[in-house]
């Protein structure tokens, strides 16, 4: 049995090469649209399961031995996200078929929110105040959702893409801010959430009173708005980067590189520092990680999905890296080292650190 690192780097590199094989079976049009819909739908779930949960719900799978285990929480996670993807196709997409920009983007920072309640918040208040796990999760998953309708609503305009054929008028919610960046500074801000797992939550751990919910949630959340707030204006408006190339190469990748860093490795290229340090090395490891398989990503784009243009007005390129980063590879990773611990590479993964320990802890 491999033990980390070697686990973790064998696990990555499987699932790459399934995950991009996964994308070369469909064509980008397709790949880009009802398929990166129907698996962003699942993803919250898998949050769920995997994060507030910890893999120990439903019971019916979580008491089995692997891989029968796994195999149950990927059916169980898909069949809710099936139950989402029709939801949220006539709830925030209207039944408009081709799958819209509006409907992409809704769904897209659904997961941004569902992280944002399961990590930041720990699950407050639905784990204080419903004593049943499978409850709390699904009263969680429910509320997330309802949360970010209302903010796409609120925050989201799509009037930069009137006169295109893509634009829907009867979905575009006519909100406070240009769409694109909306979602950028989404992304900015949760790029700083993932920032602060590899610290441990260090400084915040020095304070007991700050360590306690609700005010963890609200002193990491105005953290993240803060400093991603930044990161996002130095990218987009100081060095005059296209918004959606800003989001692919440096929140996404940086995000991906901490799964890679985090949950795949575990955590083990620095454990033996303390911190602020093992912080530090794991973030540059990080960024490292996640822009050397951007870049693989990106080279073998032409191979896996024909030639991709990049930049605005479409932005098809960069669409389809962070759909083939975090749409697909992101799942996947997160299916075989939390569903399937790592089955048949190791039995029974003992996990010292990941995002969720990193959350919890």
């Amino acid at each position: 049995m491999l033990k980390q690192p070697a686990l973790g780097l064998a696990a990555s590199i499987l699932i790459i090469a399934i995950s991009l094989g996964f994308v070369a079976l469909f064509p980008a049009a397709k790949f880009l649209g009802s398929v990166s819909y129907a698996l962003i739908c699942v993803i919250p779930m898998e949050i769920v399961v995997g994060i507030t949960w910890g893999c120990k719900q439903p019971a019916f799978a979580a008491n089995r031995s692997q891989p029968a285990k796994g195999a149950l929480l990927v059916l169980f996670t898909g069949v809710v996200g099936i139950v989402v993807t029709i939801a949220y196709f006539f709830i925030a997409g209207g039944g408009v078929r081709p799958i819209s920009p509006m409907l992409m983007m809704c769904s897209i920072v659904s997961v941004i929110i569902t992280f944002w309640a399961v990590i930041m918040w720990g699950g407050w208040p639905f784990t204080k105040l419903l004593q049943n796990p499978l409850e709390a999760g699904f009263a969680m998953l429910v509320a997330c959702y309802a949360v970010n309708l209302v903010l796409f609503k609120l925050l989201f305009n799509y009037e930069f893409m009137r006169g295109a054929p893509v634009y829907v008028e009867s979905l575009d919610p006519h909100g406070l801010f240009n769409a694109n960046l909306a979602m950028v500074f989404y992304m900015s801000a949760i790029g700083i959430m993932f920032l602060m797992l590899h610290f441990d939550l260090w400084p915040l751990t020095k304070s007991p009173a700050i360590m306690k919910q609700p005010m963890l949630g609200l002193v990491w959340t105005a953290i993240c708005l803060v400093l991603g707030g930044a990161l996002f204006y130095v990218g987009v408006y100081t060095l005059k980067m296209d918004p959606m190339q800003f989001m692919v190469w440096v929140p996404i990748s940086f995000i991906f590189g901490t799964i890679i860093v985090l949950n795949m490795l575990q955590g083990s290229l620095f454990a033996k520092f303390t911190q602020p340090l093992r912080g530090v090395l794991n973030t540059v490891a990080a960024a490292i990680i996640g822009a050397a398989l951007a870049l693989l990503y990106a080279r073998l784009a032409p191979y896996v999905s024909g030639e991709l243009t990049p930049g605005p007005p479409g932005n098809d390129f960069e669409r389809w890296l962070a759909s083939a980063l975090l749409g697909v590879t992101f799942p996947f990773l997160i299916f075989y080292a939390e569903f399937f611990e790592y089955w048949p590479l190791k039995k029974a993964a003992a996990q010292p650190q990941t995002v969720a320990s990193a959350a919890t802890s």
